[in-house]
């Protein structure tokens, strides 16, 4: 049984992990200049006839591809936040929820590592595992 602190702690965590995810989602989307930029100079005629400094099609790949990566990465991370808010609203997948915290904390600072510390503290506590586990299904080995 949870405590009341608990039950508020969790629910403020919850809400938390959206507010971060929606920070993480846009900050994934600050790239899109490189990718426009890339994207540019692979199909600019003018840059393809351009004769002095890099391949304009080797630094437009570059560009596409730092570009995706970011944004992939960036809103994975967003998605896979938005799944761990779920799971502490609904006391389900707690394991889930401290992997997300640990990516928090070293890859969305600052708000992302006091997001990710204080997940991790509220989900050690023995109350809070015993909630968690109560609420996941156990899957019976089926015999031949």
């Amino acid at each position: 049984m949870l405590s009341r602190e608990d039950e508020e702690q969790l629910k403020i965590l919850s809400i938390a992990h959206y507010v971060v995810a929606g920070l993480q989602a846009l900050f994934g989307c600050f790239p899109v200049f490189h990718l426009v930029m890339g994207i540019w100079m692979l199909t600019s005629p003018e840059m393809q006839n351009a004769k002095d400094g890099a391949p304009a099609g080797l630094v437009g790949a570059f560009f596409i591809g730092f570009a995706l990566f970011w944004m992939l990465t960036a809103w994975s991370l967003a998605g896979l936040l938005v799944v761990a808010g779920r799971s502490l609203a609904q006391r389900r997948r707690r394991t889930l929820c401290l992997v997300a915290a640990g990516l928090a904390a070293v890859m969305c600072m600052p708000f992302g590592t006091v997001l990710g510390v204080f997940t991790i503290i509220v989900l050690m506590r023995p109350s809070v595992r015993e909630v968690f586990e109560a609420s996941t299904p156990v899957v019976a080995a089926s015999s031949p």
